[in-house]
C-alpha cells in the first residue's frame, strides 16, 4: 500500500517527508520535484515568507541513479527562516526569555482548540504544526505519486475557478488546464485572463483593508481508466478517498465531486450523464472503451469507481485565519478581551492550495492504482496496466 507521512514545524529547521509503497523503477526527476515546490510558493497574494524560502527537496533514501528502488523514499525541505527562529524555538531547553508566545488565539485557526487539547499556555506550538507550511512536504510526496502516474499516462493538474466573488465564467478544457503547468509566471492560475484580472481585483481589495480572501480551486485527473476504486466497501470508494484527501488541507471547508453542489437542486434528467456506444471498429483508439458520455456531471466517478472521464474535484477554501487587522480574541494569561495575535501571513492562497490539492489527489489515486494493478517494479505494473486496458477495450 502507498503510504506517506510528514514531519516538521513552520519555523523549524526543516520539513520531512516519507513515501513508502512505490514500485521500483519509477523515474524521479529532481527538476520536477523542485518545480512542484516552486508552484506551491507562487500566486498573487502570497506573503513575505515566500520571499524568504527557496524550497527544494533533498532526497535521502529510496532513490538511486534517478529511479526508485522499492524502499521508502525520504526527503527533507530546509526552512531558510529557521535562521531567524533558532534561538526562539530551540530543540533543547534554550532561553525561556527568548520564547515568542502566541498570547491570544486567532479566530478560525487551530490555536485555541489545540492549546486546550495539548495543555499549552499559548498557541505557539499549535501554530507551528497546524500551519499550511506543512503542505510543502505533502507537495514533495505528491510529486513522487505524479511521477508514477505519468509513467502510466495519467496526469493531474489544477486551476482556480473563484476568488472571493469573482469566478471563471466558462468551462475549462484539459488542454487549457494542463497548459498552466508550464507557465513561468503565476498570478491566480486561472485559464481566462479577464476573469483572472477580476480575481486579482478581489485580492487587492482585501489587501487594502487588512483582510484575507478565499476561493475555489479545481483539480482534474486526466487519463484515468474506468475501474479505479470500488463500490463494495465504504472506505475504498474513490470519491470518499478524494474528499478526505482534499478536506485534510488547511482552510478547506468543503469538497465537491463533479457537479455535486448544483446537482442537489437539479432534476435527475439533467444531472445524469447519458451513455452512448461507438460500435465495433468505430471507437477512438485513444479511449479506454467504446462507451462514451457527452457530459461529465459525475466528475468521472460513479458508484465510487472511476468511469473513464476526467476526474474533477473542487476544494472550497476559506479565507486565511491570520488578519493584519486582527479580530477580537481573549488573552491566554488574563482572560481579558484583546485583539488576536498576528503572525506574518498571506492575503490569498487559492492557487497554492490547488497545487497542494493536486498532490493529495495524486497520492490518493496512486494508492488505488497500486492496489489494483500491483507490481513490485514499474515494468511489472505497466504490464498489468496494459493488459487491463486491452481487456476493457473489448467491451
Amino acid at each position: 500500500m502507498l503510504r506517506f507521512s510528514t514531519a516538521g514545524e513552520s519555523h523549524g529547521e526543516s520539513l520531512v517527508a516519507m513515501v513508502s509503497g512505490l514500485p521500483a523503477g519509477v523515474p524521479v526527476e529532481q527538476a520536477f520535484l523542485d518545480r512542484e515546490l516552486w508552484r506551491r510558493q507562487k500566486g498573487y497574494g502570497r506573503g513575505g515568507r515566500m520571499r524568504i524560502e527557496r524550497d527544494t527537496a533533498h532526497l535521502l533514501s529510496g532513490v538511486r541513479h534517478g529511479k526508485t528502488i522499492g524502499s521508502p523514499v525520504a526527503m527533507t525541505i530546509a526552512n531558510r527562516d529557521w535562521a531567524n527562529w533558532e534561538e526562539i524555538l530551540p530543540v533543547g531547553e534554550g532561553d525561556p526569555a527568548k520564547h515568542k508566545a502566541v498570547a491570544s488565539p486567532r479566530p478560525g485557526h487551530a490555536d485555541l482548540a489545540g492549546s486546550l487539547k495539548y495543555d499549552f499556555a499559548d498557541a505557539r506550538y499549535v501554530l507551528e504544526r497546524s500551519s499550511a507550511r506543512e503542505t510543502t512536504a505533502r507537495v514533495a510526496c505528491g510529486a513522487l505519486a505524479k511521477m508514477l502516474l505519468r509513467a502510466l499516462g495519467i496526469e493531474v493538474a489544477s486551476h482556480v475557478i473563484r476568488v472571493g466573488k469573482a469566478d471563471l465564467k466558462r468551462s475549462a478544457t484539459w488542454a487549457e488546464i494542463s497548459a498552466l503547468l508550464a507557465k513561468d509566471e503565476v498570478l491566480l492560475n486561472c485559464i481566462d485572463a479577464e476573469d483572472e484580472a477580476r480575481m486579482k481585483a478581489e485580492v487587492d481589495a482585501a489587501l487594502r483593508t487588512g483582510d484575507t480572501i478565499g476561493g475555489v480551486f479545481e483539480v482534474v485527473v486526466h487519463g484515468l481508466p474506468p475501474g479505479v476504486g470500488t463500490h463494495v466497501n465504504w472506505d475504498e470508494r474513490l470519491d470518499g478517498l478524494l474528499a478526505q484527501a482534499v478536506m485534510s488541507l488547511q482552510a478547506v471547508k468543503a469538497v465537491e465531486i463533479g457537479r455535486g453542489v448544483t446537482a442537489a437542486e437539479s432534476l435527475g434528467s439533467v444531472v445524469h450523464d447519458e451513455i452512448a456506444y461507438a460500435g465495433a471498429g468505430d471507437g477512438n483508439d485513444g479511449d479506454f472503451t467504446k462507451f462514451s458520455r457527452e457530459q461529465n456531471n459525475a466528475g468521472g466517478i460513479e458508484g465510487g469507481i472511476s468511469n473513464g472521464e476526467d476526474v474533477v474535484v473542487r476544494g472550497y477554501l476559506k479565507p486565511i485565519s491570520t488578519l493584519r487587522r486582527p479580530l477580537g480574541s481573549v488573552s491566554f494569561a488574563t482572560r481579558e478581551p484583546v485583539k488576536a495575535s498576528y503572525e506574518r501571513s498571506d492575503v490569498c492562497v487559492v492557487p497554492a492550495a490547488g497545487v497542494a490539492a493536486e498532490s493529495m489527489v495524486a497520492l490518493a489515486v496512486a494508492r488505488l492504482v497500486i492496489e489494483k494493478f500491483g507490481g513490485d517494479s514499474l515494468r511489472e505494473m505497466e504490464r498489468n496496466y496494459k493488459g487491463y486496458c486491452e481487456q476493457i477495450r473489448t467491451y
